[in-house]
């Protein structure tokens, strides 16, 4: 099984530990990239993507890497610490890149076949927020099944974390990493991702982007095809 992890900030805080923790556990490949570090462009609001191609985004060819790697994962997970009651700016700058592959335009096949996890702490409050800022895009990218797990760690650093926390906390990535587990290979979309995608496809069939209405046409979606099968 392979993993990415999608880090939205540089430190290895909380979150980090949380996030390594459910994909240790899950064994197989990790692959790990660090916001901003590793990716820190802000989306311009071309509208290349969109209207043209992907490829020609000015920041196409550095977040390229980390493309190829969620395209290649069984597992995405998306990791964050509260900031003001959301994800990380890095975060919400890197995934406002991929606006193209939300369902209404160009979803990626392979997203339909894949787990997600959202991971988010704070030193108190803001994770349910937090992790819809990131299942917002997995949903909407078309991943299969969807975990979040938020938490208030009462301190600022890992170290600190009281151990009735910690024990808290890998009883629910066990949890997490056991399902994950189980359902690999075997996940497919629940009601509500086929409903919104049968709506796209509704959409699509009359169309108002020429792009995107090729795309769904050569994925063979606007008749029989679907994704998942």
């Amino acid at each position: 099984m392979k993993t990415v992890i999608i880090h939205g900030q540089n430190h290895r805080g909380s979150t980090y530990h949380i996030a390594r923790q459910v994909a240790d556990k899950i064994g197989g490949d990790i692959t790990e990239f660090f916001l901003p570090k590793d990716f820190g462009e802000f989306c311009s609001g071309c509208t290349t993507c969109f209207m043209k191609d992907e490829k020609k985004c000015p920041h196409f060819e550095k977040l390229s890497p980390i493309t190829e790697a969620i395209d290649d994962a069984d597992v995405i997970i998306l990791a964050s610490p509260v900031y003001v009651y959301h994800a990380t700016g890095a975060m919400k700058a890197f995934l406002d890149h991929y606006g193209y592959r939300w369902m209404v335009h160009r979803p990626e096949e392979r997203m339909f076949k894949k787990q997600g996890v959202c991971i988010s702490t704070a030193a108190g409050a803001g994770m349910k927020s937090t992790n819809k800022d990131m299942a917002d895009s997995l949903f909407f990218w078309g991943v299969a099944k969807i975990y979040k797990f938020g938490i208030g760690v009462a301190a600022t650093e890992w170290k600190s974390v009281p151990e009735k926390k910690k024990n808290k906390i890998k009883k629910a990535t066990d949890s997490i990493a056991e399902k994950i587990i189980k359902n690999n290979g075997k996940v497919k979309p629940g009601l509500k991702t086929k409903g919104f995608f049968f709506l796209m496809r509704m959409i699509q069939k009359k169309g108002w982007n020429e792009k995107d209405i090729n795309y769904w046409k050569e994925k063979g979606w606007d008749k029989k095809s679907r994704p998942w099968k």
